[in-house]
Formats: C-alpha cells, structure tokens, sequence
C-alpha cells in the first residue's frame, strides 16, 4: 500500500491551496472563506505562527505566511572562505556559489566581504605575483589584433570608476514551481560595489573593429571541473553594441582595492544590467565575431529565455528560446531580516531597501502591511550613474503587537510592476522576480 507524502507545508500548499488549507486549517467551506481564510482557520494559521495576525482578515486564500514558507527544513550552511564574510549562505561547493542573505544587502555600496560569489570552473591557479602582467588578448574580427597586459592597459587606457550592480542570471529562481534546474537562489545574487577599470569600448576602439564585427566571445582562465584542458567552465558574450557601452568595464580595482582571485581577479569583464554571466572573471582573451556567439554557457536553454511562455515542467524548445539580455525588475528589503522580532511595543518601523532594473531605471518602490490590499510609497534615491542600484526608504507604523508582513513592490521606468508571482516560467530558472515579503514580529 502506497502512502501520499507532504514534505513540507511549502510543498502542500505549492501543490493544491485549497486542499491545504483545508488540511492544515480544518475543512473551510465557500461561503465562509470567501475568497480569505475563514476564523477558524485564521486561528489555526496564528496558532501556527505563535502571534495573531491584525491583517488576517485581508489576506488572500492559499497564500502561506512567509515566516513559514521561507523557514528552511535544515539550517543552511554558511560559507567560510577568506575575506568573506560570516553568514554568507554556501549554495555550493564545486564550483563555489554563495549567497549574500538580503539583510546583508544594506549597505549602499556592497562590501566585498558581503558580496556573492558565481564560479563556473574552477578558480585558476597560475596567476602572476605580479597583476600587472597579466594578458588579454582580442582578436577576430579587428583590424589589428592585440595583446596587452594589465599594465599597458592602465597606461594606454583612460581608467574610470562606477557604482555597478551585478545579478546572477538566476537571481530569485527559487520562487519558480516546478522547481528549475540550477542553484536555487533566493535574492541575494546581487551586489553594488564600486568598480575600476577601463572601458571595454576603449581597448575594443584601438584594435578597430571591422564591419563584420556583431558579438563578443569571452574565454578566461578558470578550468574546467573536469579538469579536462580543452574545455572551457563557460564562454559567453555580448552584441557589439553592449560591449561598447560606456559602462561596460575591463575590471581590475573592486572597492578601491585590486580585484581579489575569488571575484575575478586580476581582470575580469563587468557588463551591468546583464546576467552575471557575461561579466567574465579571469579574462584572457575576448573573440570578436562575426555571428552570436555559441560557446559552453549561450545555447539551448543556458541563459536564454522562452520566446513566448511555456508550459511549466514541460520541455523547451530551443528554437524558442531567445540570450537573456537585460535582468528584470527587483527589489528587496534590507532593513529587516526574514522574521525579526521587534522590541516589545514598537509600533514605529523604519524599513530600508535597494531595487534596480536592468538596463531601465526604477521609477517608483511602494511597501504593503497588509497582504498587498494597500500600498504606501517610499522615498526612493536617484543612481549614483547608470546601473547602480537605487536605496529606498520609509516609515510604517503597526496598528498593535501580532505577526506583520511587509512586501515591497518596484515599478520601472515603463510602468512594469514586479509580480505577485514569478512569470515566465524557463528551464533554467531565469527572470524570476516576485515581490519580496519579509515577516516581523512583535510579541507584546
């Protein structure tokens, strides 16, 4: 006799809400929900919790508190890595991946301790003492192929500094159900650092390039985790037309220091708004060609996203899929952690935040205490230049003790709202954006 099996009251509620509800909180009829959970439930769901919940009466049906749906069934594991900062959660091993906790996120200008980490391969281990004699080659479809080190390029180069974010392209693909494939990231696959190089259009410029010219392809020294030699970890790129914007950089100061081994020192590509991906660490040599390029990392469904939507768990086909270009619409609450308990009898909250948009600009972030029934604004700061990040603030006030949720909710230039849910659902879990919600607590 086989026996069905709920693993968690995440999963429950991610396979049929209703039949959840009715499991965990007593059979609710219609006439009672209403489209909301009923008293009793209500009861059961603060008894769950251990508080009331003021805003219960608002909150829609199915939806599992996020105290609850967020609470993992182990403690993660943490990275311990020199340089790093503790807390950092260890997605991953080989290749190493870690995550930066969004609470960790609060500073304006991302520490490189907090900052994420996405290998592909191994890191290299035959970099020179010496920073400056590390080489890059471009070739391919340019006038006069180049080789330089790292030292003719801060001689030869104008060098500049920016405020830029840089998002794994799998940022949030934990939120997509059926689960996708990859490390399941929540938001903190993000960081904002202050960067120094020279741009990449400036190097590109003097070895002149051809008519011909249409895509980058990026190769660095990172080896592959098969330790085969004739196989790179990934090799992505970009259209001409990105690779020559101002503020795509040959990165080699992070932070106002030498860009460190783990973050892609001593050069590395930093192509803002994009994925991750295409801001290749240990870069030695960039292939201009004449077509997209279609290295280890740029075919099937790696990085790239459904044409028009697919069928959640179903198979994709390739020929409908398109290279992710710029990343979506985020924003998060840094002020707060995942359930913080307040002080007794606070009813003042000062939240803060960060949000950005790709290759747009974010044009409004607005916060909710009551399950998105009502929004309030917040003030919402200006980027330090093109594609650094935007900080947000405000002051919500608790009605009473209990169990609150804040959500916070960007809109870009274009009017676009982040969603309730994570649309688009892709393979390789890309994209995914959802509102971010964060619990806190008040227990007298």
């Amino acid at each position: 006799m086989t026996r069905s099996h709920e693993r968690s009251l995440h999963e429950l509620y991610r396979r049929d809400p209703e039949r959840a509800d009715a499991v965990v909180f007593g059979r609710v009829t219609d006439q009672s929900r209403r489209g909301f959970l009923g008293g009793a439930g209500l009861a059961a769901m603060g008894a769950a919790i251990g508080l009331q919940i003021p805003f219960a009466a608002r909150m829609p049906s199915g939806l599992v508190p996020v105290a609850l749906a967020q609470a993992p069934a182990a403690a993660p594991r943490t990275l311990t890595f020199p340089g790093k900062a503790p807390g950092l959660t260890l997605l991953q091993e080989r290749p190493l991946v870690a995550e930066t906790p969004e609470h960790m996120l609060d500073d304006a200008v991302t520490p490189t301790e907090k900052f994420f980490v996405r290998n592909n391969g191994l890191m290299p281990e035959n970099v020179p003492a010496d920073p400056n004699a590390w080489r890059l080659v471009i070739d391919g479809e340019v006038n006069t192929p180049l080789t330089l080190t790292l030292g003719e390029m801060r001689q030869r180069f104008p060098i500049v500094t920016f405020q830029l974010q840089m998002e794994c392209g799998g940022n949030g693909r934990a939120q997509f159900q059926p689960e996708a494939r990859g490390n399941q990231w929540g938001n903190g696959a993000i960081g904002n650092a202050v960067w120094t190089g020279v741009r990449l259009k400036d190097v590109l410029n003097a070895a002149g390039l051809k008519p011909s010219a249409v895509y980058t392809a990026n190769f660095g020294a990172d080896p592959h985790l098969s330790g085969a030699t004739d196989r790179q970890s990934i090799s992505r790129g970009v259209p001409v037309a990105k690779a020559m914007e101002d503020h795509t950089i040959l990165a080699f100061e992070m932070n106002g220091q030498p860009l460190s081994l783990v973050h892609g020192g001593p050069l590395r590509i930093l192509c803002p708004g994009w994925p991750g991906s295409v801001s290749h660490k240990w870069i030695t040599r960039i292939w201009i060609r004449d077509r997209e390029h279609d290295g280890p990392g740029m075919t099937g469904t790696n990085y790239r996203m459904p044409r028009t939507p697919m069928v959640p768990g179903a198979e994709a086909d390739n020929a409908n899929m398109a290279v992710m270009e710029s990343m979506p619409l985020r924003s998060i609450i840094t002020s707060h952690a995942n359930g913080t308990e307040l002080a007794a009898g606070t009813r003042q909250v000062a939240l803060r935040g960060a949000a950005w948009a790709g290759e747009k600009t974010v044009r409004a972030v607005d916060v909710s205490l009551d399950f998105g029934q009502t929004w309030r604004s917040t003030t919402l700061g200006q980027p330090a230049n093109k594609y650094a990040w935007q900080r947000w603030e405000t002051q919500l006030t608790l009605p009473s003790r209990g169990y609150f949720e804040i959500w916070a909710r960007g809109m870009d230039q274009d009017g676009t709202m982040q969603p309730h849910t994570p649309a688009n659902w892709n393979p390789q879990g890309y994209g995914a954006n959802a509102m971010h919600r964060v619990a806190v607590l008040v227990r007298s």
